[in-house]
């Protein structure tokens, strides 16, 4: 089975060195890059072509649900699941109108984010 290549994207540099020390522990999962707004996301995506993006909301700019639901308005691009502090009702039923595949918050990422990668990944062999 081949590793996840993951794109990290969030304006917190301490976040992204966090998540990528965290998913380098993970043995199926490599992170391939990081951006730090929605619009290097889109950038990112085009040039990286992960398997999924872990996507912040709120950043300078253009934010997270916007750049997912640009990245996932073209075809045959990664799975992204939203990856924030922001849990409530409203920001969920955005993520899910935007197209994304998941959403965790970033306090339960230790114990959320693995499993939720086994349902998304377990049927494409990746």
């Amino acid at each position: 089975m081949r590793k996840i290549k993951v794109l990290l994207v969030d304006d917190s540099e301490q976040f992204l060195q966090s998540a990528t020390a965290f998913l380098s522990q993970c043995p199926s999962v490599e992170v391939i890059g990081t951006a730090t707004s929605g619009k290097d996301a889109i950038k990112k995506v085009q040039e990286l072509r992960p398997d999924l993006v872990l996507m912040d909301i709120a950043m300078p700019g253009m934010n997270g649900i916007e750049a997912t639901q640009r990245i996932k308005a073209k075809p045959g691009g990664p799975k992204i699941i939203i990856l924030t502090i922001h849990d409530d009702a409203e920001y969920r039923s955005a993520a899910k109108d935007a197209g994304a595949d998941g959403f965790v918050r970033k306090s339960n990422l230790l114990t959320h984010l693995l499993p939720l990668l086994d349902t998304l990944f377990a049927e494409s062999g990746v």
